[in-house]
């Protein structure tokens, strides 16, 4: 996985830029990454300020966070990838933004990761719409008073 983020990616994305900017212009092409570039600054900070306010929500009203919650972060996660520089990059983050790639990735991760967090939440937190869930806690320690003029500083 280190060897595709770091390695395989950048020269992706540099012989795409390279593609892209023989058939528009040199010009033209750093234009496209700068614009996209903010483009993906504004969709980043938009849907990750509305996957927070979901989350949030959801977590202040004691129940699981709902697909608008996971619709945001997929957006903010497109957003991310426009704000990279590259042509690549791009085009996954602008699939990323798009409705129905949304509810295409969010039922793949849903069914493949879906058991592992709500396993998770279950034994570590129960989303029940009321009443403390809280069990009982059993600890053991000791505490060892020092005298604080005695202690070299």
């Amino acid at each position: 996985m280190f060897l595709l983020v770091f390695i395989v990616v950048p020269v992706v994305e540099i012989l795409a830029f390279v593609e892209v900017a023989m058939a528009i212009g040199w010009l033209w092409a750093l234009l496209l990454l700068f614009g996209t570039s903010i483009l993906g600054f504004r969709m980043a900070r938009s849907q990750g300020r509305t996957a927070l306010r979901e989350l949030s929500a959801a977590l202040s009203e004691r129940r699981p966070p709902r697909v608008r919650a996971m619709d945001g972060a997929l957006g903010s996660i497109g957003g991310l990838l426009l704000l990279v520089p590259g042509f690549v990059t791009d085009a996954v983050g602008l699939v990323l933004l798009l409705p129905p790639a949304k509810r295409l990735l969010r039922g793949w991760l849903s069914s493949r990761y879906g058991g592992r967090v709500v396993g998770y939440a279950t034994r570590s937190a129960r989303f029940t719409g009321g009443g403390s869930t809280r069990r009982p806690a059993d600890v053991e320690s000791t505490a060892i008073e020092e005298d604080v003029g005695q202690l070299p500083l």
